[in-house]
Protein backbone atom coordinates (compact mmCIF):
# COMPACT_ATOMS: atom_id res chain seq x y z
CA UNK A 1 0.00 0.00 0.00
CA UNK A 2 1.54 3.31 -1.03
CA UNK A 3 0.64 5.99 1.51
CA UNK A 4 2.81 8.79 0.17
CA UNK A 5 5.73 10.58 1.79
CA UNK A 6 4.09 12.28 4.75
CA UNK A 7 1.94 9.48 6.09
CA UNK A 8 3.23 6.40 7.85
CA UNK A 9 -0.15 4.88 8.64
CA UNK A 10 -3.87 5.18 8.08
CA UNK A 11 -6.54 5.08 10.72
CA UNK A 12 -9.63 3.37 9.40
CA UNK A 13 -12.78 4.65 11.14
CA UNK A 14 -15.98 2.68 10.91
CA UNK A 15 -18.82 1.78 10.71
CA UNK A 16 -20.14 5.25 9.88
CA UNK A 17 -18.75 8.68 8.97
CA UNK A 18 -21.08 11.66 9.18
CA UNK A 19 -19.07 14.10 7.05
CA UNK A 20 -15.58 14.82 5.76
CA UNK A 21 -14.10 18.23 5.07
CA UNK A 22 -10.73 18.39 3.37
CA UNK A 23 -8.29 21.11 2.37
CA UNK A 24 -4.60 21.40 1.62
CA UNK A 25 -3.93 22.73 5.13
CA UNK A 26 -5.99 20.45 7.28
CA UNK A 27 -8.44 17.59 7.29
CA UNK A 28 -11.32 17.41 9.74
CA UNK A 29 -13.35 14.23 10.14
CA UNK A 30 -16.56 14.29 12.16
CA UNK A 31 -17.86 10.92 13.27
CA UNK A 32 -20.05 9.29 15.82
CA UNK A 33 -18.18 7.24 18.37
CA UNK A 34 -17.01 4.09 16.69
CA UNK A 35 -14.15 1.60 16.76
CA UNK A 36 -10.92 2.13 14.88
CA UNK A 37 -8.10 -0.04 13.71
CA UNK A 38 -4.66 0.93 12.41
CA UNK A 39 -3.11 -0.36 9.21
CA UNK A 40 0.63 -0.04 8.77
CA UNK A 41 1.66 0.96 5.26
CA UNK A 42 4.57 -0.40 3.28
CA UNK A 43 6.70 2.66 4.12
CA UNK A 44 5.90 2.68 7.84
CA UNK A 45 8.67 2.63 10.37
CA UNK A 46 9.59 -0.46 12.38
CA UNK A 47 8.25 1.14 15.55
CA UNK A 48 4.68 0.75 14.32
CA UNK A 49 3.88 -2.97 14.39
CA UNK A 50 1.47 -4.45 11.89
CA UNK A 51 -1.80 -4.98 13.72
CA UNK A 52 -4.04 -6.17 10.90
CA UNK A 53 -3.47 -8.51 7.97
CA UNK A 54 -0.05 -10.03 7.42
CA UNK A 55 0.65 -9.13 3.79
CA UNK A 56 2.60 -11.83 1.93
CA UNK A 57 3.88 -9.76 -0.97
CA UNK A 58 6.02 -6.65 -1.28
CA UNK A 59 5.77 -3.54 -3.41
CA UNK A 60 7.01 -5.37 -6.48
CA UNK A 61 3.50 -6.67 -7.01
CA UNK A 62 1.57 -5.19 -9.88
CA UNK A 63 0.58 -1.62 -9.15
CA UNK A 64 1.64 -2.02 -5.52
CA UNK A 65 -1.39 -4.28 -4.94
CA UNK A 66 -1.23 -7.07 -2.37
CA UNK A 67 -2.50 -10.60 -2.22
CA UNK A 68 -4.43 -10.87 -5.46
CA UNK A 69 -3.46 -14.51 -5.80
CA UNK A 70 -6.23 -16.37 -7.64
CA UNK A 71 -7.88 -13.03 -8.49
CA UNK A 72 -6.08 -13.11 -11.84
CA UNK A 73 -4.52 -15.85 -13.95
CA UNK A 74 -0.83 -16.34 -14.60
CA UNK A 75 -0.02 -16.05 -18.30
CA UNK A 76 3.37 -17.71 -17.92
CA UNK A 77 2.59 -20.61 -15.58
CA UNK A 78 5.85 -19.93 -13.77
CA UNK A 79 7.68 -17.11 -12.04
CA UNK A 80 9.39 -14.46 -14.14
CA UNK A 81 12.55 -12.54 -13.32
CA UNK A 82 10.85 -9.23 -12.48
CA UNK A 83 7.61 -7.32 -12.73
CA UNK A 84 7.03 -6.06 -16.27
CA UNK A 85 5.15 -3.36 -18.13
CA UNK A 86 3.78 -4.04 -21.63
CA UNK A 87 2.52 -1.30 -23.95
CA UNK A 88 0.25 -2.52 -26.75
CA UNK A 89 -0.25 -0.45 -29.92
CA UNK A 90 -2.58 -1.09 -32.83
CA UNK A 91 -1.13 -0.36 -36.26
CA UNK A 92 -2.05 2.86 -38.08
CA UNK A 93 -4.80 3.16 -40.68
CA UNK A 94 -4.32 0.66 -43.51
CA UNK A 95 -5.53 0.62 -47.10
CA UNK A 96 -8.12 -2.04 -46.33
CA UNK A 97 -9.26 -0.17 -43.20
CA UNK A 98 -9.87 2.79 -45.48
CA UNK A 99 -11.72 0.67 -48.05
CA UNK A 100 -13.76 -1.19 -45.37
CA UNK A 101 -12.43 -4.59 -46.34
CA UNK A 102 -12.05 -7.69 -44.18
CA UNK A 103 -8.31 -7.85 -43.46
CA UNK A 104 -7.48 -10.91 -41.42
CA UNK A 105 -4.01 -12.34 -41.95
CA UNK A 106 -3.58 -10.96 -45.48
CA UNK A 107 -0.33 -9.10 -46.19
CA UNK A 108 -1.87 -7.10 -49.06
CA UNK A 109 -3.25 -4.31 -46.88
CA UNK A 110 -0.58 -1.65 -46.38
CA UNK A 111 -0.14 1.40 -44.18
CA UNK A 112 -1.64 4.54 -45.73
CA UNK A 113 -0.20 8.05 -45.51
CA UNK A 114 -2.66 8.70 -42.71
CA UNK A 115 -1.50 5.50 -41.02
CA UNK A 116 2.13 6.65 -41.22
CA UNK A 117 1.18 9.96 -39.59
CA UNK A 118 -0.67 8.07 -36.86
CA UNK A 119 2.42 5.93 -36.25
CA UNK A 120 4.55 9.08 -36.02
CA UNK A 121 2.11 10.51 -33.47
CA UNK A 122 2.49 7.31 -31.44
CA UNK A 123 6.28 7.57 -31.64
CA UNK A 124 6.25 11.17 -30.37
CA UNK A 125 3.72 10.32 -27.66
CA UNK A 126 5.99 7.54 -26.37
CA UNK A 127 9.29 9.37 -26.89
CA UNK A 128 9.91 9.75 -23.14
CA UNK A 129 9.22 6.09 -22.41
CA UNK A 130 12.00 3.52 -22.09
CA UNK A 131 11.40 0.16 -23.74
CA UNK A 132 13.82 -2.74 -23.53
CA UNK A 133 12.43 -4.45 -26.63
CA UNK A 134 9.78 -4.03 -29.31
CA UNK A 135 7.76 -6.99 -30.55
CA UNK A 136 5.70 -6.77 -33.73
CA UNK A 137 3.56 -8.80 -36.06
CA UNK A 138 5.49 -9.43 -39.30
CA UNK A 139 2.41 -8.53 -41.39
CA UNK A 140 3.08 -5.39 -43.44
CA UNK A 141 0.73 -2.85 -41.83
CA UNK A 142 1.95 -3.69 -38.31
CA UNK A 143 5.58 -4.07 -39.37
CA UNK A 144 5.58 -0.62 -41.02
CA UNK A 145 3.98 0.91 -37.91
CA UNK A 146 6.59 -0.72 -35.66
CA UNK A 147 9.42 0.55 -37.84
CA UNK A 148 8.16 4.13 -37.44
CA UNK A 149 7.62 3.69 -33.69
CA UNK A 150 11.02 2.12 -33.09
CA UNK A 151 12.93 4.64 -35.19
CA UNK A 152 16.13 5.77 -33.44
CA UNK A 153 16.10 2.94 -30.86
CA UNK A 154 19.17 0.72 -30.62
CA UNK A 155 17.65 -2.72 -30.11
CA UNK A 156 16.43 -4.56 -33.24
CA UNK A 157 12.74 -5.17 -33.79
CA UNK A 158 11.54 -8.67 -32.91
CA UNK A 159 8.85 -10.16 -35.18
CA UNK A 160 6.59 -12.84 -33.69
CA UNK A 161 4.29 -15.07 -35.70
CA UNK A 162 2.13 -15.31 -32.58
CA UNK A 163 1.26 -11.61 -33.08
CA UNK A 164 -0.19 -12.20 -36.56
CA UNK A 165 -3.84 -11.38 -37.18
CA UNK A 166 -6.58 -14.03 -37.28
CA UNK A 167 -6.92 -15.99 -40.52
CA UNK A 168 -10.40 -15.31 -41.93
CA UNK A 169 -10.18 -17.52 -45.02
CA UNK A 170 -12.40 -16.54 -47.98
CA UNK A 171 -13.64 -13.34 -46.31
CA UNK A 172 -10.21 -11.74 -46.47
CA UNK A 173 -9.97 -8.91 -48.98
CA UNK A 174 -13.72 -8.66 -49.49
CA UNK A 175 -15.50 -5.41 -48.81
CA UNK A 176 -17.74 -5.83 -45.80
CA UNK A 177 -20.90 -5.07 -47.78
CA UNK A 178 -19.97 -7.70 -50.39
CA UNK A 179 -19.03 -10.32 -47.80
CA UNK A 180 -22.36 -9.80 -46.05
CA UNK A 181 -24.25 -10.27 -49.32
CA UNK A 182 -22.27 -13.24 -50.66
CA UNK A 183 -21.74 -15.15 -47.40
CA UNK A 184 -24.57 -13.91 -45.15
CA UNK A 185 -24.45 -16.79 -42.66
CA UNK A 186 -20.68 -16.78 -42.19
CA UNK A 187 -20.35 -13.01 -42.19
CA UNK A 188 -23.18 -12.54 -39.67
CA UNK A 189 -21.63 -15.15 -37.37
CA UNK A 190 -18.24 -13.45 -37.65
CA UNK A 191 -19.76 -10.09 -36.74
CA UNK A 192 -22.36 -11.13 -34.15
CA UNK A 193 -21.11 -14.42 -32.69
CA UNK A 194 -17.37 -14.50 -33.48
CA UNK A 195 -16.55 -17.24 -30.98
CA UNK A 196 -18.67 -19.60 -33.08
CA UNK A 197 -17.46 -18.41 -36.49
CA UNK A 198 -16.43 -21.71 -38.11
CA UNK A 199 -14.64 -22.38 -41.42
CA UNK A 200 -13.10 -25.63 -42.71
CA UNK A 201 -13.05 -27.20 -39.25
CA UNK A 202 -11.43 -24.13 -37.67
CA UNK A 203 -12.79 -21.62 -35.16
CA UNK A 204 -10.53 -18.59 -35.91
CA UNK A 205 -11.37 -16.62 -32.77
CA UNK A 206 -11.01 -19.58 -30.42
CA UNK A 207 -7.71 -20.40 -32.10
CA UNK A 208 -6.67 -16.78 -31.58
CA UNK A 209 -7.01 -17.24 -27.80
CA UNK A 210 -4.32 -19.92 -27.90
CA UNK A 211 -2.15 -17.74 -30.14
CA UNK A 212 -2.52 -14.81 -27.72
CA UNK A 213 -1.44 -16.95 -24.77
CA UNK A 214 1.59 -18.08 -26.77
CA UNK A 215 2.45 -14.45 -27.55
CA UNK A 216 2.18 -13.46 -23.88
CA UNK A 217 4.55 -16.24 -22.86
CA UNK A 218 7.09 -15.26 -25.51
CA UNK A 219 6.95 -11.61 -24.47
CA UNK A 220 6.90 -12.02 -20.68
CA UNK A 221 9.69 -14.60 -20.61
CA UNK A 222 11.99 -12.26 -22.58
CA UNK A 223 14.71 -10.32 -20.76
CA UNK A 224 13.78 -6.78 -19.81
CA UNK A 225 11.11 -5.00 -17.81
CA UNK A 226 9.33 -2.73 -20.31
CA UNK A 227 8.12 -3.87 -23.72
CA UNK A 228 6.41 -2.31 -26.72
CA UNK A 229 4.09 -4.52 -28.79
CA UNK A 230 2.68 -3.53 -32.20
CA UNK A 231 -0.04 -5.65 -33.76
CA UNK A 232 -3.61 -5.91 -35.08
CA UNK A 233 -7.12 -5.38 -33.75
CA UNK A 234 -8.31 -8.96 -33.39
CA UNK A 235 -5.12 -10.30 -31.80
CA UNK A 236 -5.09 -7.21 -29.54
CA UNK A 237 -8.60 -8.05 -28.40
CA UNK A 238 -7.41 -11.58 -27.68
CA UNK A 239 -4.30 -10.40 -25.82
CA UNK A 240 -6.37 -8.09 -23.65
CA UNK A 241 -9.11 -10.64 -22.98
CA UNK A 242 -6.72 -13.49 -22.15
CA UNK A 243 -4.79 -11.21 -19.77
CA UNK A 244 -8.09 -10.37 -18.03
CA UNK A 245 -9.32 -13.96 -18.01
CA UNK A 246 -12.18 -13.30 -20.45
CA UNK A 247 -13.38 -16.07 -22.82
CA UNK A 248 -13.68 -15.86 -26.65
CA UNK A 249 -17.36 -14.96 -26.24
CA UNK A 250 -16.20 -11.53 -25.02
CA UNK A 251 -14.17 -10.87 -28.19
CA UNK A 252 -16.20 -7.83 -29.22
CA UNK A 253 -16.39 -6.44 -25.70
CA UNK A 254 -13.01 -4.78 -26.37
CA UNK A 255 -12.27 -2.18 -29.04
CA UNK A 256 -8.94 -0.63 -29.98
CA UNK A 257 -8.59 2.16 -32.55
CA UNK A 258 -5.82 2.60 -35.10
CA UNK A 259 -2.86 3.93 -33.11
CA UNK A 260 -4.64 3.23 -29.82
CA UNK A 261 -2.36 2.47 -26.87
CA UNK A 262 -3.10 0.06 -24.01
CA UNK A 263 -0.87 -0.71 -21.01
CA UNK A 264 -0.58 -3.76 -18.75
CA UNK A 265 1.49 -4.33 -15.61
CA UNK A 266 2.56 -7.86 -14.70
CA UNK A 267 3.80 -9.16 -11.37
CA UNK A 268 6.45 -11.84 -10.90
CA UNK A 269 3.83 -14.58 -11.20
CA UNK A 270 2.91 -13.39 -14.68
CA UNK A 271 -0.46 -12.06 -13.54
CA UNK A 272 -1.85 -9.02 -15.34
CA UNK A 273 -3.35 -5.74 -14.20
CA UNK A 274 -4.80 -3.44 -16.87
CA UNK A 275 -3.48 0.10 -16.42
CA UNK A 276 -4.84 1.84 -19.53
CA UNK A 277 -7.07 0.83 -22.43
CA UNK A 278 -7.16 2.35 -25.93
CA UNK A 279 -5.53 5.70 -25.12
CA UNK A 280 -5.94 8.06 -28.10
CA UNK A 281 -5.25 11.57 -26.76
CA UNK A 282 -2.07 11.67 -28.87
CA UNK A 283 -4.16 11.36 -32.03
CA UNK A 284 -5.75 14.76 -31.46
CA UNK A 285 -2.98 16.83 -29.89
CA UNK A 286 0.71 16.67 -28.96
CA UNK A 287 0.09 14.67 -25.81
CA UNK A 288 3.17 12.86 -24.45
CA UNK A 289 2.78 9.86 -22.17
CA UNK A 290 4.91 9.07 -19.13
CA UNK A 291 3.69 6.18 -16.99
Amino acid sequence: MDCGVLLSSISVIYPCTTSIYGSKRSTKIQTRSCATRRIQCSNSGPDLPLTTENFKNDGSMTGGAYDFERATTSLTGLSISSSKKVTLVRHGLSSWNEESRVQGSSNLSILTETGVRQAERCRKALANMHFDQCFSSPISRAKSTAEVLWQGREEPLIFLDSLKEAHLFFLEGMKNVDAKERYPKEYTTWREDPANFYVNGVYPVRKLWGTAREAWREILLSPGESFLVVTHKSILRSLICTALGLPPERFRAIDVYNGGISVFNFNKRGEAMLQSLNMTAHMYNDHVYLY
